[in-house]
This record gives C-alpha cells, sequence and structure tokens, in this order.
C-alpha cells in the first residue's frame, strides 16, 4: 500500500502531482510557483533538471500572470497564435510554444502562486481536453496547502 500511502507534507505532494501530470498530459515542463511580489519562484519542477528551485521570472513577464488576471486563457496550444502570450513571448518565453496554467490559492482565496505546464512544441487543439485533470490537481494542491499560505519546506529539497 505504499504507493497510496499519504505523501510526507504539502511539497512532496506537490512534487508528485507534477510527476503525474508529466506522465499522464504530457508536455515538457510542470512547474509549481508562488507569486512573491514582483518575482514568480520556482518551487518545484518535473522534470527537476530543466528549471532550479527557486529560479524567479519578473511576474509582469509571465504567461501565468496573463492567465491569472483574466487577460490570457489557461490553456494555449499555440501561444504564438495567442496574442496576449504572443505579446510576451520575446526573450525568455520565445520557445514556449504551448501553455496550460491554473493558479493555486490559499484557503482565504488570495493568491499563492500557480501550476503550470509548458512545451516547446505547439500542441493540436484536443489538449484542451486535459484543463479539468490540471483544475483538479491545483484546487487540490490549493487544498493541501497550509492555512497560513506556507508550503514547507519553501523550495525542492531530497526526494
Amino acid at each position: 500500500m505504499d504507493d497510496v500511502a499519504p505523501f510526507e507534507d504539502w511539497s512532496a505532494a506537490a512534487r508528485g502531482a507534477l510527476a503525474v501530470l508529466h506522465s499522464t498530459v504530457g508536455l515538457d515542463l510542470w512547474m509549481l510557483t508562488r507569486v512573491e511580489g514582483n518575482d514568480q519562484v520556482m518551487l518545484h519542477a518535473h522534470p527537476r533538471e530543466l528549471v532550479p528551485a527557486g529560479t524567479t521570472v519578473p511576474w509582469d513577464r509571465s504567461f501565468c500572470r496573463k492567465m491569472v488576471s483574466g487577460a490570457g486563457p489557461r490553456v494555449s496550444t499555440v501561444t504564438a497564435a495567442t496574442p496576449v502570450y504572443a505579446s510576451v513571448r520575446a526573450g525568455h518565453t520565445e520557445s514556449i510554444a504551448a501553455y496550460v496554467g491554473v493558479p493555486i490559492v490559499t484557503h482565504s482565496g488570495t493568491l499563492f502562486g500557480t501550476l503550470c505546464g509548458v512545451s516547446s512544441r505547439a500542441q493540436p487543439r484536443s489538449f484542451a481536453r486535459h484543463l479539468p485533470t490540471v483544475e483538479l490537481v491545483a484546487r487540490l494542491l490549493s487544498t493541501l496547502l497550509p492555512e497560513d499560505g506556507v508550503a514547507r519546506p519553501p523550495l525542492d529539497g531530497p526526494g
């Protein structure tokens, strides 16, 4: 029954969720982030070696910010064809050809961060069928987030 035993903590659950999304939904990279002031901080990524924990990007240059604000859709199978995402693709995001993202919220309803996946290849329109799964995973991670909104440990550690 080890394969269904509860996770040790929120971070372990997050890492498990990212691994499952990577293997079942696909895409090149799955990330769990936290918004801290003007930065989006990568807490966990799968595969881990693609984005080290603690990596930050400016929140105002993030696809996730556009999604959270409602200016961009939760799924873009071709980011170059989604005007709001095409406008932020210059620089570090130009290699993102497909995107899916969902907010992670605290128990009080404030933004904690995001669950997002990206691909260097555009995806077929049918990829949007995965959005309910990603939304459910995000909601479960929001539910499991400690009441104080502090995920411990804050960054990927061993495991």
